[in-house]
């Protein structure tokens, strides 16, 4: 009898000693193996707004439809801008005009100058020549006719060459002015161009929210796309198990979602989290709580985690908000 309950003592003591040393190890793996349940799908959101502003007149997508790059998502008014285009070519038709007239001006003032040059000189030849002629050959008032004659042709030249300058410089503006007019038609067509609102990737229109006859301001986001080639996982995983976590570890990725199991890798370690326990005062020096908490939790850092879209089942809708369970593979907790 009493072998027999030293038998019964020492059974229990091991079925006890097997229960607490598994429940410890599942303790610490729970508490320190790098995995979480905390997971969150995530995919970068490009916010479409238009570059020009108006009335949209339609709207090419649906809710939730999917779109290739390029494709048009909805227009804006196109009349304005058409009107635009019109005048920055009509605009460029009178400046071209006007730079031909210049031209033809310039052309002119040079002219001008080769001919006043001629009467210069043959004035001040004259002018020379009866100044060495004799006395009683000439008079003095010739003399002086022949010499002011000659100034007057100096001057005259001089007057010719200020035009052309002046005219050359009216050219250089009518040449910048074709410039201006070009570049300002240019403009009007891009304007035209961007009322067609398109899709700057490959993605999926959600939570569409445009409807025809909608004024459309510039630069105000009215389109939300989800870029398709852009998922990811953020794991937020407690600062026990963060040391465990390497940059290139293979993950197993397990999605809420229909039990899904799918493969990845860790791409980076966030470097921070906010400190909503102690924020900064208006004074900009901490604003240290006077109270402490004992019981404290452990931090959740931010994992961001690639997925493989190859181990996803064909059909399976990935969407930026679902929930899943990150395990780094062969990775187990310490012993400690």
């Amino acid at each position: 009898m009493k072998l027999a309950s030293i038998l019964r003592f020492a059974l229990t003591l091991v079925i006890v000693s097997i229960a607490a040393l598994a429940a410890h190890t599942l303790w610490k793996r729970y508490m320190y193996s790098p995995w979480t349940r905390d997971a969150r799908v995530r995919a970068d959101v490009i916010r479409i707004a238009p570059d020009v502003s108006g009335i949209v007149t339609s709207v090419a997508v649906r809710d939730n439809q999917e779109v290739k790059k390029g494709d048009v998502l909805f227009v804006i008014d196109r009349s304005r801008f058409e009107y635009a285009v019109d005048q920055a070519q009509a605009d460029l038709v009178a400046a071209q005009a006007a730079a031909r007239a210049a031209g033809a001006g310039s052309d002119a003032a040079s002219a001008a100058i080769a001919a006043r040059r001629a009467d210069y000189q043959k004035a001040a030849g004259q002018s020379e020549r009866r100044q060495k002629m004799p006395g009683n050959v000439i008079s003095a008032e010739m003399r002086s006719d022949a010499a002011a004659t000659a100034d007057s042709a100096r001057a005259t030249l001089h007057q010719a060459q200020a035009a052309r300058d002046q005219a050359g410089a009216a050219r250089e503006q009518a040449v910048a002015a074709v410039q201006q007019a070009m570049i300002a038609l240019d403009r009007a067509k891009l304007d035209l161009d961007r009322t067609q609102v398109r899709a700057p990737a490959d993605g999926y229109v959600t939570n569409l929210e445009i409807h025809p006859g909608d004024y459309a301001a510039a630069g105000t986001p009215r389109i939300a796309l989800i870029d398709r080639n852009s998922y990811w996982i953020y794991g937020y995983f407690e600062e026990t198990k963060l040391p465990y976590v390497h940059v290139g570890d293979d993950v197993e990725i397990r999605f809420l979602a229909g039990d899904v199991t799918t493969r990845g890798k860790v791409e980076s370690i966030a470097r921070g989290i906010g400190d909503t326990d102690n924020p900064t005062g208006t004074s900009l020096l901490a604003n240290v709580t006077p109270t402490f908490n004992w019981v404290r939790l452990a931090q959740r850092v931010p994992v961001r985690i690639s997925i493989d879209p190859s181990h996803l089942p064909q059909g399976f809708t990935l969407a930026t908000g679902m929930t899943a369970t990150v395990v780094l593979n062969g990775r187990d907790a310490p012993h400690r």
